[in-house]
């Protein structure tokens, strides 16, 4: 019974241990990844301007593109990608946001997961220098199924990290590693395919269809808690198994979310993942 206390914080802390490289794991996320707004900082005219690029927007409505205005005319550059098309050109509009001023350009949606890359050229100025933004349009997703797709990936996450820590305490807990591997399984291969399929118009691209690296993210952290649930229950196994299915979701998380994602093919007219060398 004296142990009983000892135990039972000892819980607490893995928990909140677990909590808090979820919680890292969200944030890295959150600022890591092809989709998310480009920064740059470029000085036009002797002043130092800071941009946020959107590099995904939803297909129901123009894409804006919105810069601090310096006063001076600004132009977008775009077209498809990958193509040779031409670049299309529009000049931006200024605008006030409040007390601010600033530039707005609208770009035409294009079909789910096409892309198109852009530059704004202001005065002498070339923003991006020296490359172009890359902006992928998608579908609408259902707020329920989108959230509910996060909050169990995220939940997984936490399980796989909190069964991890337990293993290698020399705590042999099934419940853990069978509710991870659940998670995986409903909040990734099946919400996930809906998601992909609202957003993308394909349910898989991952293999063996395609390269998608958000798929086959997903794939591997299944495989990886599959093979650790079903070896967990061999004699000493489950000290390994356990703590390595823990790294490998670790080290898929730290993979950012949307490299090489779901791209349409403009040629062919379908949906695929960023070919290789993309």
């Amino acid at each position: 019974m004296s142990d009983a206390p000892k135990k039972f914080k000892s819980d607490i802390w893995l928990w909140v241990l677990a909590f808090l490289v979820m919680i890292s794991a969200a944030v890295y996320q959150r600022l890591t990844g092809p989709t998310n707004p480009l920064r740059v900082s470029v000085n036009i005219g002797g002043q130092q301007f800071k941009y946020r690029l959107p590099r995904s927007a939803e297909n129901v409505n123009d894409a804006s593109i919105v810069i601090p205005d310096p006063g001076l005319t600004a132009r977008v550059l775009w077209r498809r990608y990958p193509t040779e098309d031409p670049f299309n050109v529009i000049f931006m509009s200024p605008e006030s946001d409040g007390e601010k001023k600033i530039l707005v350009a609208n770009i035409p949606p294009q079909e789910a997961a096409g892309k198109i890359e852009y530059r704004i050229e202001v005065a002498e100025a070339v923003i991006p220098e020296g490359e172009t933004a890359i902006l992928r349009f998608k579908g609408p997703v259902s707020a329920p199924l989108l959230l509910s797709h996060i909050l169990l990936m995220f939940a997984a996450m936490l399980t796989s990290t909190r069964a991890g820590l337990g293993a290698l305490l020399s705590r042999r807990e099934k419940i853990l590693p069978w509710a991870t591997l659940s998670l995986i399984l409903v909040g990734g291969l099946i919400l996930g395919a809906f998601v992909q399929k609202q957003a993308f118009g394909a349910y898989w691209t991952g293999w063996p269809l395609g390269w998608d690296v958000t798929d086959n993210k997903t794939l591997i952290m299944f495989i990886g808690w599959l093979i650790a649930c079903l070896l967990m229950n061999r004699v000493n196994l489950w000290r390994f198994v356990i703590p390595l299915a823990a790294v490998i979701t670790l080290i898929v998380y730290l993979i950012p979310h949307s490299l090489r994602g779901s791209q349409l093919d403009y040629q062919q007219g379908v949906v695929q993942a960023v070919p290789t060398g993309q």
